[in-house]
Order: structure tokens, then sequence, then C-alpha cells
């Protein structure tokens, strides 16, 4: 009997120990509302570049994974982690012949970035790139506003001002889409794309969101299920709903909404956080839950916390100022602000992030940010 009790808290006593490492090796603890980060290391990376998008591409060999980053100025950058190696391709280094993109998805042959007068390729083997405009969507149809690559279907989706696309990449075959409802042409003017698992695609627009089922044809009747604000969706807030980002947990879905309001129509985007419990339940986060700002560019997950990227949109001036990141946690909805003197960002208009499981990549309007955010004795992956 005796043994026993002495085997129980011995093993007590080994949890206890464990459960101490691993709280300690977390990267930050909280106070007040304040994240108090206890070891913190980040470096500026491209400074004074504007970094619209982050891709990251898994090869077959960890050694040759890369991180993909599209600017607005300085044209396209690749980083080999393993080699700690930068690759330009800019009209500077005569590699391309634009430097103006905002957005860039990655395959193993392929890499795309989307531009206002088309989409750029690059052939990987070959190491060139070219480019492709579109005959459908008028004037403003070649304006590539996100791409979304889903590597189980090896399909790129192309959200542009006008239209979404459909590339089957081992055909080399587009197919263009009009999904507008309705008389509503905002329907049809796509902002952002996102995978949910291997069933959907998310596709948000400036008014309202489409659910698209992966196994239904898009030319179908019922391919998808629309999330507008004046169906109930969004607590039928703001003349328009528009959407910059989405992020996905279990029982929730995130969507990041744009702020536009001027004194004329206070009303047109009202912006926000909004939570979707899959039912009928739908929570907003603004400034009276702790945000900066209204209005959402991006956000990310990372363990129990999303990082959000704030913004205020001045009406009087009809411009958007950056209110920086805040961290809120997924289960209880509080808002967590950053301590500006633990990560020094030169700009508070963050318009990228991405998580890879040990850094998070923070692309502003002025540079890049690589912060690692864990530790060895922490590494494991935080992003499900």
């Amino acid at each position: 009997m005796k043994v026993k009790v002495i085997k129980s808290v011995m093993v007590l006593k080994i949890f206890f120990i464990a459960v101490v490492m691993l709280f300690n090796s977390f990267a930050m603890s909280f106070d007040d509302s304040v994240a108090v980060f206890s070891k913190i290391e980040f470096k500026e990376l491209l400074p004074k570049s504007t970094v619209n998008d982050i891709a990251f591409d898994e090869a077959k060999n960890e050694d040759e994974n890369s991180i993909w980053f599209s600017t607005y100025g300085q044209g396209i950058f690749k980083y080999i982690p393993s080699e700690d190696k930068w690759i330009n391709y800019s009209t500077k280094n005569e590699n391309i012949d634009n430097d103006l993109f905002y957005c860039i998805a990655v395959s193993n042959e392929y890499v795309w970035a989307g531009t206002s007068d088309g989409l750029y390729i690059l052939d990987r083997k070959r190491d060139v790139w070219k480019k492709r405009k579109f005959a459908m969507g008028g004037e403003f149809g070649n304006w590539i506003r996100s791409l979304c690559y889903d590597p189980s279907e090896d399909v790129l989706y192309i959200g542009r001002f006008r239209n979404i696309t459909k590339l089957l990449v081992a055909k080399q075959k587009y197919e263009d889409y009009d999904l507008t409802i309705g008389t509503e042409q905002k329907t049809n003017t796509f902002k952002t794309i996102r995978l949910e698992g291997d069933s959907y695609v998310w596709f948000g627009t400036e008014s309202g969101a489409f659910r698209y089922d992966k196994k239904k044809d898009l030319n179908e009747k019922k391919p998808y299920q629309y999330f507008g604000n004046k169906n109930n969706a969004f607590r039928n807030e703001g003349e328009y709903v528009s959407i910059n980002d989405f992020l996905f947990d279990k029982n929730f879905i995130w969507f990041a909404t744009d702020e536009f309001i001027t004194r004329e129509n206070p009303n047109f985007n009202v912006g926000g956080l909004y939570k979707f419990n899959r039912r009928a339940t739908w929570e907003r986060i603004d400034t009276r839950g702790g945000l900066p700002g209204q209005g959402i560019y991006t956000m990310e997950k990372c363990g129990n916390y999303l990082w959000v990227s704030t913004y205020h949109f001045d009406k009087k001036e009809k411009k958007d100022y950056g209110r920086g990141i805040v961290l809120v946690n997924r289960r209880t909805n509080k808002v967590i602000k950053i301590n500006p003197d633990e990560i020094r960002l030169a700009s508070n208009k963050v318009l990228s992030l991405y998580f890879d499981n040990n850094y998070m990549w923070i692309g502003t309007d002025s540079g890049l940010w690589k912060v690692r955010i864990s530790n060895e004795l922490a590494k494991f992956n935080t992003k499900k």
C-alpha cells in the first residue's frame, strides 16, 4: 500500500513539473488585457516594402521549403529558410516586367501573382514569368485581388474585381464564372478566397460571402451557400458587408470585414470581426469590445488566439489608418492588446500575416517582420 502511495505521489510530481515546463515554454502571458512576452525575437526584413500577401510552399524535401511575398513596388520575393537565402523578381533585376503585386499563390510547379493588369505565372523549372489576361469581366476584369491554390485538387482559384476563375492546373484550363446574385454587382466583386478543409472553398466579396462545395460544378443550380447582410447573416448590419479574410474553427467561422463610411453614408461598411457558430448565431467584436479600429485588414490563427490587424477609416478624409495588431481569444472573444514596445513595427498598417508554427511573419506598408513566438520546448502545430 505504501509503495502505491509513493508511486502515485511521484506520478503527480512528474505531471506537475511537466505542466510548469509547458506553461513556462509559452512565449506570452497576459496581464490587464495587454500581452506580455517573456521571450521574444523579431527581425526586420524588406525595409520600406509594402508586403500585401504571403504564401508558403511545402516541398517534398523540407530543406527546399520556401516562403513567397508579393509586394507593391518591389516585385516578388522568395525566401528559402534552410539557406537563409532571398531571391527577388523585379524590374530592377530584369527578371520580371512588373513590380506592383496584390496577391500570390504557390504550387510545386508554378507561382501565380496578381496585378491590376492580369495574372503573372512563374514556371519554376524554367524560372520564366509570363502574363495572362482575361477577356471576360470588362474594364476591371484583369484586376486580380486574391489567389488560392488547392493542392488536393490541383486547382487555382482566381478572385478578380469581376468574376471568379477556376484554373485546372494540369490541363491549363481556365473556367470563368459570374456569381452575381440578382442585380447586386458587388456579389461578383471578389476580395479574398480561403480553403476550409477538403470540402469547401470560401469566396469573400464586397457584398457577403459564398461557401462553395468542391464536389459540385460552379455551373450547377446551387453549388454554394450565400451569406449576406440582407438575409439575417452578419446581424443585418450595414448597407453592405465587405469581406477581407476568413478563419475556421471546428464550431465557428471568423469573418474580417471592411470599414468604409462617409458623412453622407455612415452605414456603408460598418466593419468589425464577426464570429458565426455555423447555425444561426452571429457575434460581432468591434471597438466597443476592445478593437483599436472597426476595420480589419487580415488575421491569422496561433494556438487559442487570433492575431488581428485593425484599422480606422476616417470619414472626413476618406482614408484608412492602420491601428496595429491585437490578439483575440478564440474561446472568450476577449481582446488583448500587444505592447508596442514588445514588437516594434515601423508601421501600424499590417496588410498580411502568416504563422509557420515557429514564426509569425508580419507584412506592413513599410516592411516585413519575422517574429519568433515559440521555442524548442513548445514546438507544436498551433494553427489547427
